[in-house]
């Protein structure tokens, strides 16, 4: 039997020395976690912003025909990869080919009546210094007939005759003078290539030959084709969408971030993004690019008119644009619409929160495929200038004064 003068120790008050070590346990576990938290958010958490509401944005090319004219082939369709300069439509031809027809042939029709001109005013300047030949001939038995006259030995009505000849010549000379004036007002100062009406004429070519090239359509960057609401057959304007190309190496992250969030945001700062299509496996670098200068709701066509009674206080969000690291990209494709969760490290808080470039630079830019054609048209144009001007090889370009200019040389 235990011994009458030993104390039991009561139950009671060992649990609560036990609950009172527990609780003092755990407030300096919770008090030790507040304190890595705190430290973690003083020296690092404080500097990144997270938001789920972030989308991949990216440019949608139109392919537009720049003619109107019947579709007759398709060459590519959605979800189809297309290389820049490749063919995606034809259109029909015929009512181009005729129009170019008849271009060449006013060309030809222009080249041989200007040409008209330029002997026109061969033919006057000759004619000029003919009449003025018969107007000093005319001058000089005038005179003769004069002295003549004062011995008595003509009669004073060969003397008249003698003077309404050199009248008549003089007014034949002021009458061939208007004609040539008239005529080197149509070709003074420009040969034949440069003659006003060649090059109304040209300009007309150029542009009939454009039109049948441009009855071919190009793709204008390379890229997928994300719609194809052209079909065959259809009478197309240059106001109809044939097509939508998508680039896919041209896409960015649209993140909206809330107002307190873009407090210490700076353009350029580091950006880590996260696809819902890969998961955390992939984690995108990039950048900052720029902010929105206006939240979404203030470019709304009915924008919200907050000076009611019954006003409500919503938080904002202002779309940043991050850039994503080309590389990544080609590694791991991104499509247009996926969701993302980005975090920018703000760390660096040096640069300007709003974008300081002007926009002076060419962000995209596809190829002039007319170029090359305009050359291709020039030479037709020089075929068709050498072929109707070859009874006039060398007429010459003359001045408003009725002096010859520079030799027309067809270049």
């Amino acid at each position: 039997m235990p011994d009458a003068g030993s104390e039991t120790p009561n139950p009671g008050i060992k649990k609560k020395v036990q609950r009172k070590r527990i609780l003092t346990a755990l407030t300096a576990v919770f008090l030790f976690l507040g304190l890595i938290f705190l430290l973690y958010w003083l020296f690092v958490g404080r500097f990144y912003e997270t938001t789920d509401d972030a989308y991949v944005n990216g440019n949608l090319i139109q392919v537009m025909p720049q003619i109107s004219a019947p579709v007759t082939q398709i060459l590519a369709d959605e979800t189809d990869f297309v290389k820049k300069g490749s063919v995606l439509i034809v259109l029909d031809k015929l009512d181009a080919e005729i129009a170019l027809k008849k271009a060449e042939t006013d060309l030809a029709v222009t080249v041989r009546q200007v040409s008209q001109l330029y002997h026109q005013v061969e033919q006057l300047q000759a004619k000029l210094k003919a009449q003025e030949e018969l107007v000093q001939k005319a001058k000089n038995d005038y005179q003769r007939r004069q002295k003549l006259g004062v011995g008595e030995v003509i009669t004073v009505e060969d003397l008249e005759h003698s003077k309404v000849t050199m009248s008549g010549a003089e007014d034949t000379l002021d009458l061939v003078q208007h004609q040539l004036d008239s005529a080197l007002a149509l070709v003074a100062n420009s040969d034949l290539y440069h003659h006003p009406q060649i090059q109304q004429a040209s300009v007309k070519l150029r542009d009939a030959y454009l039109a049948l090239k441009r009855t071919t359509i190009y793709a204008p960057e390379t890229g997928y084709v994300a719609k194809r609401p052209v079909q065959v057959g259809q009478e197309v304007t240059p106001n109809t969408i044939l097509m939508i190309i998508v680039p896919l190496n041209q896409v960015w992250v649209e993140a909206n971030f809330k107002e307190p969030q873009l407090r210490n945001f700076r353009i350029g700062q580091p950006v880590t993004s996260i696809s819902d299509l890969y998961g955390s496996s992939v984690k995108y670098r990039g950048r900052v690019m720029g902010l929105n200068p206006g939240a979404g709701n203030a470019f709304d066509l009915l924008p919200p008119q907050n000076a009611t009674g019954n006003w409500i206080k919503i938080v904002q969000r202002l779309p940043v644009r991050i850039q994503l690291d080309a590389q990544q990209l080609r590694e791991h494709p991104l499509r247009l619409g996926l969701s993302m969760t980005v975090t920018v490290d703000t760390h660096d808080r040096k640069g300007a929160s709003l974008s300081e470039k002007t926009g002076q630079k060419i962000i995209y830019q596809t190829t002039d495929y007319n170029v090359d054609e305009l050359q291709k048209a020039d030479q037709l144009i020089n075929e068709i200038l050498q072929q109707n001007a070859v009874n006039i090889s060398k007429p010459a370009a003359v001045s408003a004064q009725g002096s010859a200019a520079p030799e027309n040389v067809v270049k």
